[in-house]
């Protein structure tokens, strides 16, 4: 801690981002109750997202940016070029956060404070997405968590992050020693939930909601919500691609310690039948768990089995 606040790194990755990053970066710096650093790594651009963020740096201490020139290809790349890379000794805690969103000043207090007061070691919380033309909807990620959930959903998304030392060092010596097996891993956020979750660390999922998330067509999830995204959902189920990524975050992120429902990740139609069968233990809300059921039950029937023959 650091006259009494808490010292928090955030790391942030970019690519073509000038369009919303000014406000973003304002909105983390300018955070109440807490001392933040925040770590730049930028995907080659062509908007003069580069040249925008080597300047803040030259004029705002609290903003590091890591060396340029390299292609990631995925915001998900990058993020695991922050966690290999940063040094995080003198850091309390660590967080990620994305190129165009808005924080509400309170967020990483609250954040610290419900960790305190929850003795957790991550947490994640509500977000309130929010689009151009003014509609807002409240993203609601705080349900009770379940037993193997962490193999199949992240926690929210990854811009709500924030994690103890401990953990995050961690995750950075997982990043170190798997960076050519995570080039598979999609999503970096919901590596960062499975790892958790699979080593015994305690996650708060929080119902409040300290993050305006933007939505436009740079998205590269966005928000859960209407038909595009139903649609988007099922032709991973069918593609074998949903399969194919629980697949990747059970062995990267778990290691041994789901090895009992893992195995059933193997793609077989008998396995997706036993799966389907846990899919109150496998997603967090009902809707879920009933689009789960339906999914394993329509994968066995037609022989969607990912990587793996059936």
């Amino acid at each position: 801690m650091k006259n009494g606040y808490p010292r928090i790194a955030i790391a942030l990755a970019v690519y073509n981002g000038i369009q919303y990053l000014p406000q973003q970066v304002a909105s983390i710096l300018g955070q109440e109750g807490v001392v933040i650093t925040l770590f730049v790594s930028v995907d080659i651009s062509s908007d003069g997202s580069e040249a925008w963020v080597n300047q803040l740096a030259r004029t705002d201490a609290r903003v590091v940016v890591l060396p340029m020139g390299q292609r990631f290809g995925g915001a998900s790349a990058n993020f695991f070029r922050l966690l290999r890379d940063l040094d995080l000794s003198g850091f309390d805690y660590f967080g990620f956060a994305d190129q165009d969103d808005i924080w509400a000043e309170c967020k990483m207090a609250r954040a610290c404070e419900q960790l305190l007061l929850q003795r957790g070691d991550a947490y994640s919380s509500n977000v309130t997405a929010f689009w151009a033309s003014g509609k807002q909807v409240l993203v609601y990620k705080a349900n009770p968590q379940r037993r193997w959930d962490y193999l199949f959903e992240s926690a929210g998304p990854g811009c709500t992050y924030l994690m103890c030392l401990k953990l995050a060092l961690e995750l950075q010596s997982a990043a170190r020693n798997q960076m050519q097996s995570l080039k598979e891993v999609v999503y970096h956020d919901w590596f960062t939930y499975a790892y958790a979750r699979a080593h015994g660390f305690k996650w708060i999922i929080d119902d409040y909601s300290g993050l305006q998330y933007r939505q436009h067509a740079g998205n590269q999830l966005g928000a859960n919500t209407g038909f595009y995204s139903f649609m988007r959902r099922f032709n991973q189920v069918v593609s074998g691609d949903a399969l194919n990524q629980a697949r990747v975050i059970a062995r990267t992120a778990c290691g041994t310690e789901s090895q009992s429902v893992s195995r059933l990740l193997e793609g077989r139609r008998w396995h997706l039948l036993q799966l389907a069968l846990l899919a109150p233990q496998c997603r967090r809300t009902l809707r879920d768990r009933v689009f789960f059921f339906a999914s394993c039950v329509w994968c066995a029937v037609i022989g969607v089995t990912g990587e793996s023959s059936s």
